[in-house]
């Protein structure tokens, strides 16, 4: 409503990229009848899938033929980096603008950055001045903000080793895992049986917050250590449902 915005979402391929013919065909013709199409925003990593890198340079490529911007949603953008074994630069160099958040994988306590041109980024903090934003005294979460991306980058790596063990440890123990992409696991279970392993978790002191029809997503970030991990494993071999 404030920006004027008519978001036009578009169905992901099984590689979390957006198709880029359909991309391409979903742009609207210059027609008073339409808003006009102004930019493409993708997001890396998607549900943990590094985005391709020649991928990028296609979608860039798209975005400069067609005259639109080009935006990442880059919370988990670290995590695509160490996956690929790739500097941050040589994926965020192909966006206009992209976001990062600080926490998750990072560890700061809190906090997201935009990153764009210096008129992108005038443009934000007033934007956010308009809607009630800022904040006093933030120098101590800046700080904690620096020290994740001076010492909390390459650890991440860790939860991407701890996410695969714990995807093959809760195979063997039968459980449905239908995918696991960097600090990500993916599991099925029985709806009848959620509500049941949620009780059974949380009495392990194991949390869970199911999303419909039984499914899960297991996130492996800074504070789940080897200990941490074998919690979960210990606790879901023992349910009985």
């Amino acid at each position: 409503m404030l920006g004027g915005i008519q978001p036009q979402p578009l169905a992901h391929a099984s590689d979390g990229t957006l198709p880029l013919d359909v991309v391409e065909a979903a742009i609207k013709p210059d027609d008073a009848h339409f808003a006009r199409t102004r930019l493409l925003c993708l997001e890396n990593t998607w549900h943990g899938r590094p985005m391709p890198l020649d991928y990028l340079a296609d979608a860039r490529a798209l975005c400069d033929r067609r005259g639109l911007g080009l935006h990442l949603d880059g919370a988990r953008l670290f995590n695509a980096a160490v996956a690929q074994g790739v500097p941050v630069r040589d994926i965020a160099r192909h966006f206009d603008s992209v976001s990062v958040c600080l926490s998750k994988g990072l560890g700061a306590p809190v906090g997201s950055v935009l990153l764009g041109s210096a008129a992108l980024v005038a443009q934000a903090r007033r934007w956010r001045k308009v809607t009630g934003g800022g904040m006093r005294q933030a120098g101590i979460l800046a700080a904690a903000a620096l020290h994740a991306l001076d010492h909390h980058v390459e650890r991440l790596a860790a939860d991407h080793d701890r996410a695969a063990r714990l995807a093959a440890a809760l195979s063997a123990l039968g459980v449905e895992v239908t995918g696991q992409h960097t600090n990500m696991v993916f599991v099925q279970v029985a709806p009848a049986s959620t509500a049941s392993l949620v009780e059974h978790m949380a009495r392990a002191g194991v949390r869970l917050s199911p999303g419909s029809e039984g499914k899960l997503r297991l996130v492996l970030h800074l504070d789940v250590d080897d200990a941490g991990l074998k919690r979960v494993v210990d606790a879901w071999a023992g349910f009985r449902g």
